[in-house]
């Protein structure tokens, strides 16, 4: 199975990567359109800045090389974000497979304050999709960051944090999505990132 992981100006790429090892797969870390197209999987991750993320994006022709991806993707936190239609982050239009807009978490809820980011373990529920074979509502994850995707036709888990409940993973077509980090939620992201590498896809 040759699987690439997209090289590009975000963090959290050595995370992933080192996860990868866990389930016994050896990535190619590219930002080669030949490369890519070859590859069996992709895996597009990150931690990052919207506007400045778009524009590197832009300057090195990937973003027009991850739409046209025909084999699965799976977008990791900021990586989800970019692959909807705009974010309120700067005010940038984004990739446009998820015909979502990203937004920031409002600052108060009934609850009171609200703290932004959201940093750390919290539930997924509602899971659809083989991405989450294996898995139970309920199952905690790890989470960094301060905007979100609202609930939509894609959605196939969500969260709720500081009185939003949310899209904390999309599915369309050959393109999977997490919010949350795989490669920081144990043993449960571990099985993501395995049922990922082996999803049945024409």
């Amino acid at each position: 199975m040759n699987v690439a992981v997209v090289k590009y100006n975000a963090g959290n790429i050595c995370s992933v990567i080192n996860a990868l090892h866990r389930i016994g797969v050896e990535p190619t870390v590219t930002d080669s359109p030949t490369e890519l197209a070859a590859a069996d999987r992709i895996i597009f991750p990150g931690q990052g800045e919207a506007v400045n993320t778009m524009v590197y994006l832009h300057e090195k022709g990937l973003d027009d090389v991850i739409r046209g991806l025909k084999q699965p993707v799976l977008g990791i936190c900021i990586g989800q974000q970019l692959l909807c239609t705009h974010s309120e982050e700067g005010n940038t239009p984004c990739l446009g497979i998820f015909d979502s807009c990203v937004c920031r978490f409002p600052s108060t809820s009934p609850e009171g304050k609200v703290k932004i980011p959201q940093i750390g373990w919290n539930t997924i529920e509602d899971l659809r999709t083989p991405l989450f074979d294996g898995l139970k509502d309920g199952d905690f994850v790890y989470f960094v960051h301060s905007f979100y995707v609202p609930d939509s036709a894609a959605a196939i888990a969500h969260t709720t944090y500081g009185g939003v409940t949310y899209a904390s993973a999309l599915h369309h077509r050959n393109f999977y999505a997490t919010q949350f980090h795989p490669e920081k939620s144990g043993d449960v992201g571990l099985r993501i990132l395995h049922n990922f590498i082996h999803l049945c896809h024409d």
